[in-house]
């Protein structure tokens, strides 16, 4: 994926395409090549892992959620250049300390800040990046390049997500890197149609309680997701049914 962001952000497109990675993960290399950070190391694929290695000295690795799409590749990056890893789950770390909300880390020419974005997961970050005069933001998969990203019913949340949908849209108008799918170039037009949309959804999952003749803590997730997503693709009814689970814990907490 090419960017026109900065030459010292540049997205490294790893070969793992699919219904849930899109066109694939793409992993960021921040800075120069005498100091470069990499941002989510992506799957455990050599020439993947050998491209990022030789951009250039690898000082850190970050990693925005622990999903395997974004962290399979941790090992085999670390055995190629010995980067530290942190990230905000201890479990995910490597020789350095667990990432912290509102920590700020400088590499040469690029200012990185952590910014705790949980709902997709509960471990999920953004990095605000400041390069060559610009401000974008690595969004991990809290926003997708196109699409709407899952909330995982095992630690997601959907209040924790709109919530981070405040904190990102609070930066203002700034580039979103992904890591799926292309950048976009407003942050803030993306934070208020997925946050619409978020409520459109829980708009039609209540139409199918009343359909079911149930309530959000006695219904079944399936048959919910039979009507609310009822032309969904059969290879990602899982995601669509660990949403549906999602919307309906925070319907019976609403």
């Amino acid at each position: 994926m090419d960017t026109q962001f900065s030459d010292l952000v540049r997205p490294v497109l790893a070969p793992n395409p699919g219904p849930m990675t899109l066109d694939g993960t793409n992993s960021y290399l921040l800075g120069r090549p005498d100091e470069l950070v990499v941002v989510d190391p992506g799957p455990d694929d050599a020439g993947h892992l050998d491209a990022l290695a030789a951009a250039g000295r690898v000082a850190l690795i970050l990693i925005t959620h622990h999903h395997a799409d974004h962290t399979a590749g941790i090992p085999g990056l670390r055995e190629r250049t010995g980067a530290p890893v942190r990230a905000f789950d201890p479990a995910y770390c490597h020789d350095a300390e667990p990432l912290v909300d509102g920590e700020i880390i400088e590499v040469d020419g690029v200012s990185i800040r952590v910014l705790a974005t949980p709902g997709h997961t509960a471990d999920s970050l953004s990095f605000v990046v400041e390069a060559d005069g610009k401000v974008g933001v690595l969004t991990g998969d809290t926003i997708l390049g196109r699409g709407t990203t899952v909330l995982m019913n095992d630690d997601g949340s959907l209040a924790a997500y709109l919530d981070s949908l405040d904190r990102l849209e609070a930066l203002g108008p700034v580039t979103v890197l992904p890591a799926h799918g292309p950048e976009l170039p407003d942050l803030v037009a993306v934070c208020q149609a997925l946050r619409e949309h978020r409520h459109e959804r829980l708009q039609q999952i209540r139409e199918a309680l009343q359909q079911l003749s149930t309530d959000a803590a006695s219904a079944e997730v399936a048959s919910v997701t039979d009507l609310v997503y009822a032309d969904v693709d059969p290879a990602v009814r899982f995601a669509a049914e660990s949403s549906v689970a999602t919307q309906l814990a925070y319907l019976r907490l609403s």
